[in-house]
């Protein structure tokens, strides 16, 4: 008898030590192989001239830069700050005056408008050409680090606060309005931090619903999926959630900046989605929010979907606690260890 009890301790902390030593390995790699990955990929950019300057200017680029940057040619410099405020470009180079100059869009992307200086140097055959900030962050917060800064706290709370009210608030009306307080109390109070710090200047309460929007997205999609499989539905979603849309998000350099198809993956998801939405509506008066904002609302009403869709199935069964008894019955004795 005594030699299964002393096997018991051994598997147990193998398993342990198993389970832990292959999420580390996970996340190091989910999060450092796209930071080791950054590279200007078909970055979207314009240029003001005539057809011929736009295209020597393409044709050196490709030959210094190849593959680094899509070049769209505009009518004239109005045309090109315009492509800029509407998030339609990063930055552009004006080639039709007496000296080139280069617009860059730091808002969009302190790395990539950085990376646009450098590679302009030498353009006219100096040092470099002038350089307009059209778009520029906050003077508290130059290189945008809140918007990059602020998005893992935002998605690690929320994938917690979505596991708990699955696995210990029983009926499903009290987890949507978890949820959704969540959000509201979540949204204020980061929005209003983001005032304070000099790292959010647009609308307060637009910026406060895309934070609180976000919230919903990550924390209903968890709690929806703990609501109607248990705990089995609780780690894919929080594993998509971390390990996937935090890491792709660009939310520290651009989506362009992150190997493909992983850039463009990374904006169907709520961090990708959430950061991108909360850029425009701070920096660009909501110019290209559609998109971004149409993902976080299909994901945040998934979610609360299927917490409705647990609720009924309870109801159907005579179970009060939602999807399945077990969740919350097991939850308890967790939480009491």
């Amino acid at each position: 008898m005594s030699a299964p009890v002393a096997r018991s301790p051994r598997r147990a902390t193998l398993l342990v030590v198993g389970v832990l030593a292959t999420l580390q390995a996970l996340m190091v790699l989910a999060f450092a192989w796209p930071a080791g990955r950054t590279d200007p990929r078909d970055v979207p950019v314009v240029a003001a001239g005539s057809p011929a300057a736009v295209a020597g200017f393409t044709e050196r680029l490709a030959a210094e830069h190849p593959g680094a940057l899509e070049v769209s040619r505009v009518p004239d410099g109005e045309r090109a700050r315009e492509a800029l405020r509407d998030r339609d470009a990063y930055g552009a180079v004006l080639l039709d005056g007496t000296r080139p100059q280069v617009l860059v869009a730091s808002a969009a992307s302190p790395a990539v408008s950085q990376l646009l200086s450098s590679m302009a140097a030498g353009l006219d055959g100096s040092a470099g050409p002038p350089v307009e900030d059209v778009v520029a962050t906050g003077p508290d917060d130059p290189r945008g680090a809140f918007l990059s800064a602020g998005l893992l706290p935002i998605v690690m709370t929320s994938v917690i606060a979505g596991a708990a009210l699955a696995l210990v608030v029983g009926a499903a009306a009290w987890r949507a309005a978890g949820v959704g307080l969540l959000a509201v109390v979540g949204g204020l109070v980061v929005t209003g931090i983001g005032h304070a710090v000099g790292g959010l200047q647009g609308g307060y309460v637009l910026e406060a619903g895309v934070v609180g929007l976000t919230v919903v997205a990550v924390a209903g999609s968890v709690a929806g999926a703990g609501s109607l499989l248990g705990h089995a539905g609780i780690p894919p979603v929080a594993i998509v959630m971390m390990l996937l849309g935090n890491p792709l998000s660009g939310a520290s350099s651009a989506p362009e900046m992150l190997p493909q198809p992983w850039g463009a993956l990374g904006q169907l998801l709520p961090p990708g989605a959430g950061s991108q939405a909360l850029r425009s509506v701070t920096y660009f008066d909501g110019a290209a929010a559609g998109a971004p904002l149409a993902v976080l609302g299909v994901w945040a009403a998934a979610g609360l979907t299927l917490v409705a869709l647990a609720g009924l199935r309870a109801r159907r069964t005579g179970v009060s606690s939602g999807a399945t008894a077990e969740p919350d019955q097991a939850a308890a004795p967790a939480l009491a260890a």
